[in-house]
């Protein structure tokens, strides 16, 4: 079967460095659904004001070429412990296919654009296919979650000076404490003497992890580097 991106997705993370791991779990992360011109019609996204989440199934674009395994190891297992890769919800998987559930924040059928949040795909992911969630039969209370049942993620205090956040804003400064909260460093990197540079929103945020404690030290702009004639 050959499917082909209906959309692409447009976030403040332009690479994997620090993504969530699973969507919603910051629900301030505001993004965009950008339908490709062959669906950005009023028609294709009539009557989707009317639902409150959507399912997104899109491409781990950035994992095409990497090798596949029957199992893989899941960083809330501290990356130690095997598993079935479909018990996880890995990004090395055989097919690059992820799914994720996201709110929807405003549907802007002019201009062929979903306004989203609680996201987990970086800028410019591909998405092959949107459909809406329906609680009566996409929600099962209850349910159990296998090892998430029993390992959850250890959150970190994050600590960003206020001469840091002066030309930011309330929301992005939000999203930002939110992302790094979840500690975006690679599970076998502990020292505290190692700093981090994570792309975030047209910024470079450079960070140091302690312990519990997570101190962002630098927000620099980035620099667009020159288109090639």
């Amino acid at each position: 079967m050959d499917i082909q991106p209906i959309a692409y997705f447009r976030s403040p993370f332009t690479s994997k460095f620090g993504l969530p791991r699973q969507s919603g779990i910051v629900e301030t992360l505001h993004g965009r659904i950008e339908l490709t011109r062959d669906y950005a019609t009023p028609e294709a996204l009539r009557g989707l004001e009317e639902y409150d989440f959507l399912w997104l199934i899109w491409g781990f674009s950035e994992n095409v070429d990497a090798r596949k395994h029957p199992t893989v190891r899941p960083p809330l297992l501290g990356g130690n412990e095997r598993v079935g890769v479909w018990a996880t919800r890995s990004p090395f998987r055989p097919n690059n296919l992820g799914l994720s559930s996201v709110r929807i924040v405003a549907v802007r059928p002019e201009d062929g654009v979903v306004e989203v949040a609680g996201a987990d795909l970086m800028d410019g992911t591909p998405i092959y296919d949107i459909k809406p969630y329906l609680a009566y039969v996409d929600s099962h209370p209850g349910a159990r979650g296998g090892f998430t049942d029993r390992k959850q993620w250890q959150r970190l205090e994050v600590v960003i000076p206020d001469e840091l956040t002066k030309t930011l804003s309330p929301q992005i400064v939000q999203t930002l404490t939110d992302a790094l909260a979840l500690d975006p460093r690679p599970h076998y990197h502990d020292d505290p003497d190692r700093q981090y540079v994570m792309p975030f929103d047209g910024y470079e945020v450079v960070f140091g992890v302690d312990g519990n404690m997570l101190y962002v030290k630098k927000i620099i702009p980035c620099i667009a580097v020159p288109e090639k004639k």
